[in-house]
């Protein structure tokens, strides 16, 4: 009769770290399309006087403490002193110099609803390899 032994030294420390990298660079192709499309429905949806707040619209794909995640960002601030973003303004609304207030409008939960739900379903056949 044979018998097999097998005797571990150590931990799985890297085995670990290569398996969450390769998680990250697995989601990081979905989020990346998904970042892209977001920024058009964006630029679609905003409110449009100059059109400079639509075309201000943009998305970096952040990896941090194992978490990887898509983040939309808008780069047309209100000239100084106030330096506000013109699309957080227009979303939630702003009082005016002359102490009047203009109402916000919900341009962007509407125009990303989408784009969450269908990251979650890309995100899923990641996960299932589908």
């Amino acid at each position: 009769m044979s018998m097999i032994t097998v005797n571990s030294k150590g931990d799985f420390k890297n085995l670990e770290k290569m398996l969450r990298k390769s998680f990250g660079v697995r989601f990081k192709h979905v989020l990346d399309k998904y970042g892209k499309k977001g920024v058009e429905l964006l630029a679609a949806a905003t409110p449009v006087d100059t059109g400079l707040t639509a075309s201000s619209w943009d998305y970096e794909v952040v990896e941090e403490f194992g978490r990887i995640s898509v983040h939309w960002t808008n780069s047309n601030l209100q000239p100084p002193p106030g330096g506000v973003n013109v699309a957080i303004l227009l979303q939630y609304g702003h009082a005016t110099g002359t102490g009047g207030y203009v109402q916000g409008i919900d341009y962007i939960n509407p125009a990303l609803r989408p784009i969450f739900e269908e990251m979650a379903d890309a995100a899923w056949k990641e996960v299932i390899g589908s």
